[in-house]
């Protein structure tokens, strides 16, 4: 396999012996290279991973996915990215597994988006990324859309190329689509320059009402505000928020008349005072981050539970 390029492969396993026998080599081939390895997957699979590694998991830089991935968009800019900087001058090894059973309906398209826009941010790294899915469990849609974004597949017949890999920022694209119609809002706010400042103050007033851990809740008020800033600054000068409120979650919603046209937005840290400052940040805040953005306007969901949720698997 070529050093000077992205090798992004899925392995399909259905069982643990599959997962060891998929992943074990891998972090063994790496760490005999001596090259850095980082591991972000559910936490039933990193506890497998553990014990199985013995000492040389002190080699292995870990994360619990069920955590750092628990919103997709996390990932590449808040997980991979540092790794990736840290080891600039040697090749990397991620085992990365963002698609679990149980992940929702709200949270999938992100999983797929994030998928196939490693394959544009590290193309030209030199880099692995091997991602488990649980071909047992998952729903067989998600294995089919697996072979979209990973180049190449691993099982127990072996390695090969995917006939359907399809380009990224198509595959990114066909996810990007109206979100699903949550009702009536519990609350409602239009917004400009003068009145952005109320954005945060509603958000902060529902928040209360529902119970949320203040911690939480001020990250959320946060992130809202920053999105509400940027449809001030870049979406036309004006945004509406609407406040939506499930059994555990609130659901933070703000449209504008601007168009985000670059997928890679709130991605990859730019240094720059830009609108994708705001978006990387907001990631980093809220459980679930869901866009769908087109020529005619732009509809931000920012979702965060009331409470810390529990492991995932």
């Amino acid at each position: 396999m070529s050093d000077g390029v992205f090798i992004h492969e899925a392995l399909f396993y259905r069982d643990a012996d599959e997962y060891l026998a998929g992943t074990l080599p891998f972090i063994d081939e790496s760490l005999r290279a001596d090259e850095p390895v980082l591991v972000a997957v559910p936490t039933a699979s990193l506890n497998l991973l553990a014990d199985a590694l013995g000492g040389s998991a002190a080699r292995v830089v870990v994360h619990d996915a069920s955590e750092v991935a628990r919103n997709p968009g996390r990932l590449i800019p808040w997980v991979y990215y540092g790794f990736s900087v840290a080891n600039a001058e040697v090749r990397i090894n991620i085992i990365g597994e963002p698609v679990w059973p149980g992940r929702t309906a709200d949270e999938y398209p992100a999983c797929v988006q994030h998928e196939a826009l490693c394959n544009v941010i590290f193309g030209g790294r030199p880099s692995r990324a091997l991602c488990p899915y649980d071909v047992s469990k998952l729903d067989p849609t998600a294995v089919a859309d697996a072979r979209t974004t990973h180049p190449f597949l691993v099982d127990a017949a072996g390695r090969r190329a995917s006939p359907r890999y399809s380009d990224p920022f198509e595959v990114a694209a066909e996810f990007n689509q109206p979100l699903p119609d949550l009702g009536p809002p519990n609350a409602s706010l239009r917004f400009d320059a003068n009145t952005v400042g109320d954005v945060r103050r509603v958000v902060a007033q529902h928040a209360a009402y529902a119970g949320m851990d203040p911690e939480r809740a001020t990250a959320l008020h946060v992130a809202v505000r920053e999105v509400a800033v940027n449809s001030v600054a870049h979406g036309g000068g004006s945004g509406e928020l609407r406040v939506y409120r499930t059994p555990d979650t609130l659901v933070c919603e703000i449209s504008d008349s601007g168009w985000i046209a670059d997928p890679l937005a709130g991605r990859i840290p730019t240094g720059k005072a830009d609108p994708q400052s705001g978006l990387l940040l907001v990631h980093r805040l809220c459980d679930l981050v869901r866009t769908y953005t087109s020529p005619a306007g732009t509809t931000t969901r920012l979702y965060m539970g009331l409470a810390a949720a529990a492991r995932s698997r």
